[in-house]
């Protein structure tokens, strides 16, 4: 194993347990699939329930993949769809810092996913061994567009923006009657 390939393992290992431990805190962590599925209606996300599992599936798969090196863009594209929901949804109105809540964080494991795709899994990977690498460009177009489907799917279909408090108080103050 070369240090190229040594370092796309560890890149692969680190990103893969993040997402299998992001997946497996929205399903059993402090407010479980209950707590995630409120927590995304409070983001305007309908049918909450059904987000929360299907991001908890998406997040442990994709990790899961991710760390044997298997269906290396299919799952770098569904990182960088997760972490765009995230990013618009919960932490663009915050800024860029992850101190302020911010996009940072999102941004760094959706930009590390998409290079992953770019670069391919390395040897120690399962698409290696099966001889179904896809790298470079076609990595790299593979994952970003089916990201951007995922992502912008979800949003049209799901999202809908939850009012400020000083949208629903204006909005409010047009239909009372004086």
């Amino acid at each position: 194993m070369d240090a190229q390939d040594f370092a796309l393992l560890i890149v692969r290992l680190t990103l893969g347990a993040t997402m299998i431990a992001h997946g497996l805190n929205h399903w059993i962590g402090g407010g479980k699939i209950a707590g995630t599925a409120g927590w995304f209606e409070g983001l305007g996300l309908r049918h909450g329930r059904l987000q929360a599992w299907a991001s908890v599936v998406t997040e442990i798969g994709a990790g899961a993949l991710l760390i044997v090196g298997l269906l290396t863009p299919l799952a770098c594209a569904a990182v960088v769809s997760v972490m765009s929901v995230a990013g618009v949804l919960a932490h663009r109105q915050n800024g860029f810092f992850v101190f302020k809540d911010g996009y940072e964080y999102v941004l760094v494991l959706a930009v590390v996913a998409l290079a992953v795709a770019i670069t391919g899994p390395g040897a120690v990977s399962l698409d290696d061994a099966l001889d179904i690498v896809v790298a470079g460009w076609t990595g790299g177009a593979v994952a970003l567009s089916v990201a951007l489907v995922g992502t912008l799917g979800l949003l049209v279909t799901t999202w809908r923006p939850v009012a400020s408090t000083d949208e629903r108080d204006l909005a409010g103050a047009d239909t009372v009657s004086t």
